[in-house]
């Protein structure tokens, strides 16, 4: 039986559009894409204040305490804490919200709104938060980061695969999740510095500094042109849209690209339904409601939020000091800043699939591995792993971060983002979100439960996810690369499985 294979698509069977990478469209994608160093930041900078001493003294005095005097507890319950989870994961619950609402913004007043209000909301939070006298005040300044990174999270990625060539459409879009991976390092690089500040006041400045890529991302979204795709949708004089899509393509021979685009809108506003949530729901967009759903939970089950979120505080479960953990944590962002500017380079080229599938086999080996190693050799009471066990675990992980900094990271955003036709591109988008926020809330909320009663367990638990979500792609996922956005929905007709969901239907 064919399975990927057929899959594959050539690209010729689809019409190329006319036009250059133009300045326009890069400094445009550059800014946009600024979007992921606000979520980005916010994973790495919550597990490192939450390593830190005067944080937890202040906040999370229990945790403190059991961390510095009990030791009866297993080294894996350390940090099992509701309210201190309640605190990484208060953020998610918000962006869940905030996608929906972000999603009819986008819609009805277009990408470039979502991320300005995206980045006021950041501001707001990272402002709450460095005052915060109180837990109150410390999450509620994180729902308000929660509301900046859902609107952001929900515009970002479709301003990117609308503005992008069909042919750079990968390496533009993934440059998303190579500023969520600087993000990281900054917010890393800052719990760093910050951890030596002596006053204990250095995890404020942590959450001050968040206002920095808020500010980058603010001011510059006020100078970003609408994408031709949101400005037909909405209506725009016809005019109008070609000559925009003829500045940001670099060429008046844009005809074949923007009677696309006429056909995408009339079709999204002749429909019988004229409500995005019920027309998501009918069979004929069964394939991508079923990815949008499922690539997002995929990404979430990997154990990277798991990394990015609470990096330092493994590092102390397996015996490594304050200051070290939070170095490591360093280490493994530019593991993981590294993999995916590589990932941008040949994501156009060997296409998604092959990096989905490459990426899996070397998290799923990292993470038995690491999960063996931790098994073997650290106990529920032992004082600590030996110094070269520590160290196998560090590189491990930076093993584990690199495979998926090529696949699941950039793609996970990447593939959702191009496959949804116009008319139902807003709320898919939202439904790749809020399926993100729910299970980063669901794991942030229950991993240090999970890491005191699975112990090394919970590597082979993610790992075992990664398996299943492989075997996924490559059964159900078709080849995406180079295919024109308004075209996408024909790769449905010629894939093994969803041409008997979807044939009839487009075919009438």
């Amino acid at each position: 039986m064919a399975v990927g294979f057929t899959a594959e698509l050539s690209n010729e069977r689809y019409g190329q559009y006319n036009g250059r990478m133009t300045k326009i469209v890069i400094l445009s994608c550059m800014m946009a894409a600024m979007g992921g160093l606000l979520f980005g930041y916010d994973i790495g900078i919550s597990g490192g204040v939450s390593s830190m001493e005067p944080f937890l003294r202040k906040f999370f005095p229990k945790v403190y305490r059991r961390m510095k005097e009990d030791t009866n507890i297993s080294n894996y319950c350390k940090f099992d804490s509701h309210l201190l989870t309640a605190f990484t994961s208060s953020l998610y619950i918000a962006g869940l919200v905030a996608s929906f609402f972000a999603s009819k913004t986008t819609r009805s007043y277009g990408r470039k709104p979502s991320i300005l209000i995206g980045g006021f909301a950041f501001l707001a939070g990272a402002a709450l938060g460095a005052a915060a006298a109180n837990i109150y005040m410390l999450i509620f300044g994180r729902m308000l980061l929660g509301v900046g990174i859902g609107f952001a999270n929900q515009a970002v990625p479709l301003y990117l695969s609308e503005m992008a060539p069909a042919k750079y459409r990968g390496a533009m879009n993934n440059g998303f999740q190579l500023c969520v991976c600087i993000g990281v390092l900054y917010a890393n690089l800052i719990n760093f510095g910050t951890e030596k500040i002596k006053g204990g006041f250095g995890w404020r400045v942590s959450l001050a500094t968040a206002a920095i890529p808020a500010s980058i991302l603010s001011i510059g979204s006020i100078f970003l042109p609408e994408t031709p795709n949101s400005l037909i949708q909405r209506g725009s004089d016809h005019q109008k849209v070609k000559l925009t899509l003829q500045k940001v393509r670099g060429t008046v021979d844009v005809q074949a690209e923007f009677d696309d685009l006429i056909n995408a809108s009339s079709t999204a506003s002749n429909g019988p339904c004229h409500n995005p949530l019920q027309l998501i729901l009918q069979k004929r967009y069964r394939p991508q409601l079923v990815m949008a759903i499922a690539i997002p939970f995929f990404q979430q089950v990997t154990g990277i939020n798991v990394i990015g979120l609470y990096a330092p505080l493994i590092f102390r479960t397996i015996g490594l000091g304050e200051s070290a953990s939070l170095l490591s944590a360093v280490l493994t962002s530019l593991f993981s800043i590294a993999s995916t500017f590589m990932s941008m380079f040949i994501v156009d080229k060997v296409g998604r699939r092959f990096l989905f599938m490459a990426g899996g086999t070397i998290m799923l080996v990292s993470q038995l591995l690491v999960g063996g190693i931790m098994a073997y050799k650290l106990g529920d009471h032992t004082d600590r792993m030996t110094e070269g066990y520590a160290y196998s675990v560090l590189a491990l992980i930076c093993v584990f971060v690199s495979g998926f900094g090529i696949s699941w990271g950039p793609l996970a955003w990447l593939v959702p983002s191009e496959i949804f036709p116009l008319e139902i591109r807003s709320i898919g988008q939202s439904i790749t979100v809020a399926v993100t926020f729910v299970f980063m809330f669901i794991i942030a909320q229950t991993f240090l439960t999970m890491l005191c009663h699975f112990k090394a367990g919970i590597f082979f638990f993610s790992g075992g996810w990664v398996f299943v979500m492989t075997v996924f792609v490559y059964f159900f996922l078709p080849e995406t690369k180079n295919i024109p956005i308004e075209q996408m929905d024909r790769i449905w007709m010629k894939h093994w499985f969803w041409k008997r969901i979807v044939g009839e239907e487009i075919e009438m």
